[in-house]
C-alpha cells in the first residue's frame, strides 16, 4: 500500500512540473543592437502569445514592422524567425522575468550570429478620466425659481 501511495505522489509531482505555465511574453520588448562597426540601433519586438503559439512584429530603423513567423513557446523558451532582404534570421530565446536573452542565427553568411537582451517595456499608464463638462448656462433672460415658491 505504501508503494502505491509513493507512486501516486511521484506521478502527481511529475505531472505538476510538466504543466507549469510559461510566463506570458505578450507585450512590447526592446533592445539595442550593436553592429560590427561599433554603431547601434534600437529594436522593438511586439509579441502576442496564445498558448504555445507566438506571433508579432519586429521594428527597427528599416521602417515598417516585419512579421515574425514559426513562433513557438515552450516553458521559458521561445523561438521564431524573421525574414527580410532575402534572408531568414532564427531567434532562440530564454525568458527570465522582464528580460529575454536572445541568440540570433542567419541562414546567410552576410549576417553574423548575435546575442541580445530584450527588456519588457513598462505598461502604458491608464488614461486620465475625462473631466466632466460644466452644466450648461441657463438661456439668457430666464432665471431659475426654487420649486414650491409661488
Amino acid at each position: 500500500m505504501k508503494k502505491l501511495l509513493y507512486l501516486c505522489a511521484a506521478l502527481a509531482m511529475a505531472f505538476t512540473a510538466a504543466t507549469v505555465r510559461a510566463a506570458d511574453v505578450t507585450g512590447t520588448w526592446s533592445a539595442e543592437m550593436k553592429t560590427p562597426d561599433g554603431n547601434s540601433f534600437p529594436l522593438t519586438f511586439n509579441f502576442k502569445q496564445d498558448g504555445d503559439k507566438l506571433t508579432g512584429t519586429v521594428q527597427g530603423p528599416q521602417g515598417d514592422p516585419i512579421e515574425i513567423s514559426n513562433g513557438k513557446v515552450d516553458g521559458d523558451k521561445l523561438t521564431f524567425d524573421v525574414a527580410f532582404n532575402g534572408m531568414t534570421i532564427h531567434h532562440d530565446c530564454t525568458v527570465d522575468g522582464d528580460q529575454i536573452k536572445m541568440t540570433t542565427k542567419s541562414d546567410s553568411g552576410d549576417f553574423p550570429a548575435m546575442q541580445l537582451t530584450l527588456k519588457r517595456a513598462p505598461a502604458a499608464a491608464p488614461a486620465a478620466p475625462a473631466t466632466p463638462a460644466s452644466p450648461p448656462a441657463p438661456p439668457t433672460g430666464m432665471t431659475a425659481q426654487p420649486q414650491g415658491a409661488l
